[in-house]
């Protein structure tokens, strides 16, 4: 069986940036790929990036979070257990078993739809979104229309990232989302 550790002590949101590991030129030439798996890959960042996280959705009278696909599971999932609530999943296409509401949105070159099960949201219930970054947006307004949708009430959106130059941060705001994050980095 394996040996469980405790890890001591909360890291800043300054020294969990500085293991945010930068790829230049991914996906494509001129982009600074912000590659979150090396906070993911640290215990003491991971789990400070999500009491950080969790401190912020308390403060933001929480009731459940809901994280998209992919990498907002991660964090959404581990942010509920903090706050000891529910997690709603915001899924692709095609991944739930139950009739589902969806909602189409416009990425830079195409469309994508994201997924729920309306039976995950009680009527009135205060939910924040929790994500790893936040770049255009697109994602994050598709998900809290989705949410709305079904009967949410969705005034805070939780990022370890925003990249700022791409305005998502800016446009979620315009919607009415009070948004905070543990880090930001120039450019795109």
């Amino acid at each position: 069986m394996a040996e469980t550790r405790t890890i001591e002590g909360r890291l800043s949101p300054d020294e969990i940036k500085a293991l945010v590991r930068t790829v230049p030129d991914f996906p494509v030439p001129g982009i600074q790929f912000r590659d979150i798996t090396t906070v993911i890959g640290h215990p003491r960042a991971l789990a400070s990036s999500v009491h950080h996280l969790a401190d912020m959705a308390r403060e933001g009278g929480a009731e459940d979070i809901a994280g998209m696909e992919a990498r907002g599971f991660i964090f959404g999932a581990a942010v509920s257990i903090a706050l000891g609530t529910g997690f709603i999943p915001v899924r692709k296409p095609g991944k739930l078993p139950v009739e589902v509401i969806g909602v189409e949105y416009d990425l830079e070159y195409g469309k994508d739809r994201l997924e729920m099960d309306p039976g995950a949201i009680r009527p009135g219930q205060k939910v924040s979104i929790v994500d790893d970054l936040i770049a255009t947006g697109g994602t994050a307004l598709a998900a809290i229309e989705l949410l709305r949708r079904a009967g949410a009430v969705v005034e805070q959106a939780l990022f370890v990232i925003d990249l700022p130059d791409l305005g998502g941060a800016r446009r979620l705001r315009e919607a009415g989302v009070d948004v905070r994050t543990l880090m930001e980095f120039e450019g795109e």
